[in-house]
């Protein structure tokens, strides 16, 4: 019989992955189109310009490492950070908005974050290069 405990690592892991790759999708858009449209969203808040170029850090960096198990809980929370400044320059319209079709309208953003929280709380796992005990993990 399988225990439910010895699942915890794969299950770290798939998470970790998941996360990792759907955020680097948006990271590699920002590198082939550049940070122009996320920096003016800064600049439009008020904030200095150079400020949106951090989003390189939140879609590439910190992804990368949560996918290898490297320092995973702070990039965990660099990517949660990520996520509520893209939620605040961005989707705060949609905030309290349905969808067309009868879901969330942040429901993706929300799921990133969600993500990114319990990778965060919960670390690498043994299936890392850190692993379980490592840096971070």
């Amino acid at each position: 019989m399988v225990s439910l405990k010895s699942n915890g690592d794969s299950g770290k892991l798939i998470l970790r992955a998941a996360l990792a790759i759907m955020i680097l999708f948006h990271g590699v858009a920002k590198i082939i189109g550049g940070a122009g449209f996320i920096t003016g969203l800064v600049a439009k808040a008020g904030l200095p310009p150079a400020l949106g170029y951090l989003v390189y850090v939140g879609e590439v960096v910190a992804p990368l490492l949560v996918l290898f198990g490297v320092w995973t809980r702070a990039a965990a929370a660099v990517i949660a950070i990520n996520m509520l400044v893209a939620i605040f320059l961005v989707h705060m319209p949609q905030l309290f908005k349905i969808s067309g079709n009868g879901g969330y309208a942040l429901e993706l953003q929300v799921m990133f974050l969600a993500a990114a929280l319990s990778v965060a709380m919960l670390g690498a796992g043994k299936f890392s290069v850190g692993g379980s005990s490592g840096k971070m993990n």
